[in-house]
């Protein structure tokens, strides 16, 4: 049968369901229980011999006459669940548990009525008492039901699932639903930043909101979504970073600050990007970029232990070791230890494109060195920096918010963390001496004028926070959804999004 013919299927027994002064969605469930909390906690169930009251989702009908069973998913799961946890049963699906309908128990009518009305798909409220079969499977054995709310079109094969990757990124929903994988992908996600918060909130610092809207973009080297407010009569750019307003936060007294923040930023999909993602930005008064990475190596470790109950995590066919001392090297070392590149620290414009050719490394013409510096080291370096790695000492074009060294003024002190050659962490010293931060926002206005769309606008109104005072300070950035990808072992950004963006699906 088409859909469209399934679909009236379905309307014609809701129908029927009404006619019979059955109300399809019922405002509220009488649920006594969760099905995860009755299936760990069963025999005790059984003793009291209490009947109890369960809700969920027909997943799977058999049987006919005078028994059929059913099996029941309430969508539960147990307390630190994770992709580390071994699943409860051969189906490794939480939340499920089989049900019985017996003709002898129920009545001719409430049987029939649910072998001819109850479709999968459907959420149902069934009360009875529960018992093992033959097979030892833990089961209810229903003595009333209640339709919860009536589904108008079949789940995806049980067996397959959806199968196209693209509709399984546009009807997560379905994607969950039926692959437990992906769902407990999904709890590891939140899992993951849970923990990441319980060691924040351990270290002393204070969870805040930053805006959204912001007058003027920065924080991050990035093109902005552009809005505009009406009322206001003005032009408003969707937040690339909350850096600067975190900062603010330094200036105004609060001396550790973070946000879990949604971040946007008008660019290209690829595996590690979309454009709209998930960040924690946090900022510490009175440190600097060398304690943070120590801080930074502690977080990684907790969150894996956490999620992951070990200090190991398998990324594409790689066994990342986050219980040993991460490494560091320096960000110019790279280019001589990847792509031969001698003395690169005294490379001009030109030199660093003949560089580029030479490794067939693709850049836009108006790309300066820092851009094709960067192209080449994605292209030569990243991807091999399986086990932890910091890399340190960046250009201090590179990075325009950073503190350059005393010593070393053509260097910020700067550091990112690699993983499984996948980038989750971008930090530095924080650049607080206003008269530097104004000339190298005066620096960045060139580059935009020059065509670079990711350079960095000047803000008058963070160099006037600056001129009353920030302390010293050390600021990290971490991609949780990058994150989320090293500890779910998944090599597309969209799997761990569940509401990735995506170009509009085309109509006929």
């Amino acid at each position: 049968m088409s859909l469209e013919d399934l679909r009236a299927e379905r309307i014609k027994k809701l129908e029927a369901l009404r006619e019979a002064g059955v109300e399809p969605y019922p405002i509220a469930s009488n649920q006594s229980a969760e099905i995860t909390g009755v299936t760990e906690g069963f025999e005790e169930f059984v003793e009291s011999g209490e009947e109890i009251i369960l809700a969920g989702r027909i997943m799977a009908k058999r049987g006919h006459g005078g028994a059929v069973f059913a099996d029941l998913n309430d969508g539960s799961f147990a307390e630190g669940d994770s992709l580390a946890d071994t699943p409860e049963d051969e189906k490794g699906r939480r939340g499920t548990i089989q049900i019985l309908f017996k003709k002898d128990v129920l009545g001719e009518e409430s049987h029939v009525g649910f072998e001819e009305l109850v479709d999968v798909g459907d959420f149902i409220e069934c009360t009875g008492r529960l018992f093992r079969t033959e097979r030892g499977e833990k089961t209810l054995e229903v003595s009333s039901w209640r339709m919860l709310a009536k589904s108008l079109r079949p789940l995806p094969d049980k067996w397959h699932g959806l199968v196209d990757p693209d509709e399984r990124f546009r009807r997560r929903y379905l994607d969950s639903l039926m692959d437990v994988a992906v769902k407990k992908r999904f709890i590891t996600r939140s899992r993951m930043i849970t923990a990441v918060r319980e060691f924040l909130d351990d270290a002393g610092y204070l969870e805040v909101d930053t805006p959204v809207l912001q007058p003027v973009y920065g924080g991050a080297s990035a093109k902005p979504f552009t809005t505009r407010h009406n009322a206001l009569d003005m032009e408003l750019f969707l937040r690339i970073a909350p850096e600067l307003y975190l900062k603010k936060m330094l200036v105004g007294g609060f001396p550790k600050v973070y946000e879990v923040v949604r971040n946007f930023r008008n660019e290209g999909i690829d595996a590690t990007h979309n454009p709209e993602f998930t960040n924690v930005e946090f900022y510490a008064a009175y440190t600097d970029a060398p304690k943070q990475r120590k801080f930074v190596e502690a977080l990684i470790r907790h969150v894996v232990k956490k999620v992951l109950r070990g200090d190991t995590v398998l990324y594409d066919e790689n066994e990342i070791n986050v219980g040993a001392d991460f490494a560091v090297i320096p960000y110019l070392e790279l280019f001589t230890r990847f792509a031969n590149v001698q003395t690169p620290e005294k490379l001009s414009l030109e030199e660093w494109r003949e560089v580029a050719e030479r490794l067939k490394v693709e850049y836009a013409p108006e790309d300066g060195i820092d851009k094709v510096m960067d192209q080449i080291y994605k292209k030569t370096a990243r991807l091999q920096l399986i086990q932890p790695t910091f890399i340190v000492d960046y250009p201090a074009t590179y990075l325009p918010l950073a503190k350059r060294f005393p010593d070393r003024y053509q260097l910020v002190d700067a550091f990112q963390l690699v993983m499984g050659g996948v980038e989750l962490v971008k930090a530095f010293s924080e650049l607080n001496d206003p008269i530097d931060q104004a000339e190298r926002f005066a620096e960045q206005d060139k580059i935009i004028a020059a065509g670079d769309a990711e350079g960095q606008p000047s803000d008058e109104d963070f160099v006037e926070a600056l001129e009353y005072g920030m302390p010293p300070a050390g600021g990290v950035g971490i991609g949780l959804d990058r994150l989320s990808m090293i500890l779910t072992d998944t090599k597309n950004i969209k799997e761990v999004i569940y509401f990735p963006t995506m170009r509009p699906k085309e109509t006929k």
